[in-house]
């Protein structure tokens, strides 16, 4: 009944403003599950002002954070495809049952640093497209999320302090890799982690330091323990293809520009993000742990291995040419 709705008023919205090459006043719904002050709300905002200006208002974005439209980053996909809503800005492990390939930002320890993370998204984007296109929908861009890390109440920094541990996953490769080092990993959407804490039903939260901050997790927890940048996630933003095709020629041009231009600030803002950030932790007094046992290194990237090898048999040969063809391009 709500995509039924929500199709309703977008179907509405574009019979009133007529054929598409005299398209104007357009309004089109942003639905994001994360804060407004998340990396990528502030993201979806920018890209908001953005169409605004180079369409000379004629198309509005109107975000709604925090998934106030019902929506999380697991109904995003369909919603979109169906037309029950016109973009969406979705985290990638949520589209990891859409397609595996997904997955593959968030293998554990496969790359360490924000260039690599762009490196691997370049050689991935093609594939990334083509799904998206074969399920009526457009992918305007997508951002990273800072490195991630645990969010406990002690550190940790070792694998005794795993051992059992009930910890949030925000996929299946962390699920894997989690639980090949002995805790008891359990994977949940960001809008269902703070009612986990609090509950008692997990005790740690994999996500980055920039996700705690935008949830308050200080609220809970005391600790944030980097764990050798374990990944580097992205999301997605996506447009329903006749959204987008109901523009008119210049207002899809303006569109496009901004999601490029939107892009290219995400991922620029990651190390101003992330020193912004660690001040907001040392504000609350959230401790920063690291560690330098080589064994839990060790540990951590044997985990990571079979997360990677768990996800090459579930991708194939499509999975093993992106990694070959990610290897290639990091080696030039």
């Amino acid at each position: 009944m709500k995509h039924m709705l929500l199709a309703s008023v977008a179907a509405l919205s574009f019979a009133v403003t007529g054929a598409a090459v005299n398209a104007a006043d357009v309004t089109l719904n942003l639905s994001n599950e994360y804060s407004a002050t998340s990396i990528h709300g502030v993201g979806d905002a920018r890209f908001a002002s953005l169409v605004a200006e180079k369409t000379g208002g004629s198309v509005e974005v109107v975000v709604h954070y925090g998934g106030a439209l019902g929506y999380k980053s697991a109904d995003h996909f369909d919603a979109v495809g169906e037309g029950a809503l016109e973009i969406a800005d979705t985290y990638g492990g949520a589209l990891g049952g859409i397609d595996p390939l997904f997955l593959i930002s968030s293998l554990p320890f496969f790359v360490t640093t924000v260039e690599e993370a762009e490196l691997l998204y370049k050689v991935a984007e093609p594939e990334f497209k083509k799904v998206f296109e074969d399920n009526d929908q457009i992918l305007l861009y997508a951002s990273p999320w800072p490195p991630s890390g645990i969010w406990a109440r002690d550190p940790k920094n070792s694998t005794n302090a795993l051992a059992g541990l009930k910890i949030r996953t925000y996929d299946k490769n962390g699920t894997t890799a989690l639980n090949e080092l002995g805790a008891a990993a359990v994977r949940l959407s960001w809008a269902d982690v703070v009612p986990s804490i609090s509950t008692g039903a997990i005790d740690a939260v994999l996500t980055s330091a920039e996700g705690g901050v935008s949830g308050s997790f200080w609220e809970h927890f005391d600790t944030f323990t980097e764990i050798y940048n374990y990944a580097i996630p992205l999301n997605f933003v996506h447009i329903s293809k006749d959204t987008f095709d109901n523009l008119s020629a210049e207002q899809q041009a303006a569109v496009l520009e901004a999601a490029a231009e939107t892009r290219d600030q995400n991922w620029a803002a990651i190390p101003d993000r992330l020193a912004a950030t660690y001040g907001q932790l040392a504000e609350n007094k959230v401790s920063v742990v690291t560690s330098d046992d080589d064994t839990y290194r060790t540990a951590l990237q044997a985990a990571g291995k079979a997360a990677l090898n768990d996800w090459l048999e579930t991708t194939g040969a499509r999975g093993q040419a992106l990694i070959d063809a990610f290897n290639a391009a990091k080696a030039q």
